[in-house]
C-alpha cells in the first residue's frame, strides 16, 4: 500500500472555507478519479489539515499525478491564491500489524 499525504497550514480566517471545500469537492473529485481506494481527512489543529491517500500500486499514483493533479491543484490554487502552505509525501506500508479481537 502506498499513502500519498498532504499537509495544509492554513491561515485562520480561511480554515472554516478551505476544510469545507476539501470536504464538499476536492476530495470527492480525486476519490472519482479512481486512482485511490481510501481517503481520510484530518485535523490536529485549528487550520492544520492532513489528507491521507490510500492506493494500491505506484502506478496509480503517478496516473494520478500525470493526469489528474496538475488541473485539481490549479482549481485549488485558483480558489486559494494565499493563506494555504502545502507539503506533500509519498510513504510506502512496510509492514501492519493488526489486532484480532476474540
Amino acid at each position: 500500500m502506498i499513502l500519498y499525504e498532504v499537509l495544509l497550514e492554513v491561515e485562520p480566517g480561511l480554515a472554516a472555507e478551505v476544510e469545507e471545500h476539501m470536504r464538499r469537492i476536492h476530495i470527492p473529485a480525486i476519490l472519482a478519479t479512481g486512482c485511490f481506494q481510501r481517503i481520510r481527512f484530518l485535523q490536529a489543529a485549528a487550520g492544520r489539515f492532513r489528507t491521507s491517500y490510500e492506493t494500491r500500486s505506484q502506478g496509480e499514483l503517478d496516473r494520478y499525478l500525470r493526469d489528474h493533479a496538475p488541473e485539481l491543484r490549479s482549481t485549488f490554487s485558483a480558489l486559494f491564491p494565499a493563506g494555504v502552505a502545502l507539503s506533500r509525501e509519498v510513504w510506502v506500508e512496510r509492514e501492519a500489524w493488526d489486532q484480532v479481537l476474540s
